[in-house]
């Protein structure tokens, strides 16, 4: 997989210029991020680069990816993502009232932290669920034409924790200096009491810490003994500073002798991301890490702090055959290691990728929103030698598009195609859908709450990182948009959506 395609100094050149935000001005700025190849030159004087004419793959000057014209390049292919610590990030630090990075921001990472009602399959692999609509009247959409929403939905089969292969979990800490602030260590050591006392005693538990070296804390333990594990969670202290190469090393080396086969064995790096000794660069943290994963060890990354090493801990995860969380208190850690974590150890599908492929007789131009860094050339699709996303039971993965359609256009829109492997066989399946102009054509106050609240979360994101496609909406009224959806299925995570984008909208 690429590594994420923007810097620091470009995404705040665009910030500065940009006044998609004015009402966030007040905040003070907030996040870290590691350095990163760069996407497209800063933006010039003003707002971003309004988007391209659909016909141009390429992103505009700020970065951005632009409209595609389907004659020019009719599929959008990519590495499916169930990451949410963008979301988490963001939502920590505007509670606060500071403001994210604009770089510090995914829209598929904000979309994906709601809960779906798609279908389930009957057996392994996906489920696909195709629906859209017409945009809210409250839209302000670039171009002209007739712009319509389209939402590709994907779900895997549940599993339930009791009937689940045995896990074999390497837990590498981050014990450096900063973890030492409030909502740091002392949570992950809260956390991970819970979670030892949730697991089966038949699963296993390794504990690795690093700070300036890496120490074996605990060698991989039976969970039946759970005083001593709780021990280990109990000797746990901060001190120097944070040699995460170290960490991961010495942990894959625990995870490859302690490795179970038939088992789920995966490394759990909880971390701040603050990398600040020996290899501080994500290349060559990143070459050890896909040497493990291809043996069949996945990665999981917890995220925690204000300070926040985003970007590196994101990139870990993508490249580990795994996925990220990020977690900002109490509650929320004891809902991923109490409620998700045992039953989602598994791996449902390796290297799972979807393309959408457009019609150009009825499609002038469509835009897949974020997703920026999984984008795969098409050739890659049944490449099973390209690294796609991971995806564990009982996930639901949305990608949104916005689709604008030709003048009286009727008929298909897309195929929709997913391709996945087997974690155990390692056999490559696939399976899609198609839809219609009819599935597109609904009122956008009739479309189903799951529509709604993507379209909410995902222009919130536009407008958090500052791109022009933000500027097309008014936070009041995705903030409505998010309330009302949320009246309607009474997800409290809605709840609390809409009142964060009033929040960031004051």
């Amino acid at each position: 997989m690429a590594s994420r395609s923007s810097t620091r100094t470009a995404r705040l050149a665009v910030l500065a210029a940009c006044t998609a935000l004015a009402a966030l001005a007040a905040c003070t700025s907030a996040g870290t991020r590691s350095a990163a190849p760069a996407r497209g030159g800063a933006a010039g004087p003003g707002r971003p680069a309004a988007p391209a004419p659909y016909g141009s793959p390429a992103p505009d000057r700020a970065g951005f990816a632009t409209e595609v014209d389907p004659a020019v390049d009719p599929q959008s292919t990519f590495g499916m993502d169930v990451d949410t610590a963008s979301y988490g990030y963001a939502r920590n630090l505007i509670r606060q009232g500071r403001r994210p990075a604009p770089a510090d921001i995914r829209p598929e990472e904000f979309v994906n932290a709601f809960r779906q009602d798609y279908p389930q399959p009957v057996g392994a692999g996906f489920a696909v669920a195709l629906d859209g609509s017409r945009l809210p009247g409250t839209h302000r959409a670039a171009g002209g034409g007739d712009l319509r929403l389209l939402r590709v939905g994907l779900q895997t089969r549940a599993e339930d924790r009791e009937t689940r292969p045995d896990a074999a979990l390497t837990f590498v800490i981050d014990v450096s200096g900063s973890m030492a602030d409030p909502g740091k260590l002392d949570l992950v050591q809260q956390a991970l009491d819970t979670l030892i006392d949730q697991l089966r005693p038949s699963d296993a538990v390794a504990i690795v810490t690093f700070s300036d070296t890496a120490t074996v804390l605990r060698p991989m333990t039976p969970v039946a003994n759970r005083s001593a594990l709780h021990a280990a969670v109990a000797e746990l202290g901060t001190r120097s500073s944070t040699n995460l190469a170290a960490g991961l090393e010495l942990g894959y080396r625990v995870a490859r002798d302690g490795f179970r086969a038939g088992r789920t064995n995966r490394v759990v790096l909880l971390s701040d991301g603050l990398a600040n000794t020996g290899d501080t660069a994500a290349a060559p943290i990143l070459a050890q890490v896909r040497e493990a994963a291809d043996k069949q060890i996945t990665l999981l990354g917890i995220g925690v702090g204000n300070d926040y090493g985003d970007a590196l801990m994101e990139q870990l995860a993508d490249h580990g055959d795994g996925y990220v969380f990020y977690v900002s208190d109490l509650a929320q850690a004891r809902r991923i290691f109490v409620a998700q974590l045992p039953a989602a150890l598994a791996i449902r599908a390796l290297d799972a990728k979807v393309q959408v492929s457009f019609d150009p007789a009825t499609v002038a131009g469509y835009r897949l929103i974020g997703y920026d860094d999984r984008a795969l050339a098409d050739s890659s699709f049944r490449n099973d030698h390209v690294d796609g996303g991971e995806v564990g039971p009982g996930h639901s993965v949305t990608a949104l598009y916005a689709v604008r359609l030709r003048s009286g256009a009727f008929g298909d829109v897309a195929q929709v195609r997913i391709r996945w492997q087997d974690p155990g066989t390692r056999e490559p399946a696939e399976t899609g859908a198609s839809v219609g102009v009819a599935d597109l054509d609904g009122p956008f106050a009739q479309a189903a709450p799951g529509l709604q609240v993507c379209y909410a979360a995902a222009y919130f994101a536009e407008a958090l990182r500052a791109s022009p496609y933000g500027a097309e909406v008014a936070l009041t009224d995705l903030a409505r948009i998010a309330a009302q959806a949320a009246d309607r299925t009474g997800d409290a995570d809605v709840t609390e959506l809409a009142a964060l984008i009033h929040q960031a909208d004051r």
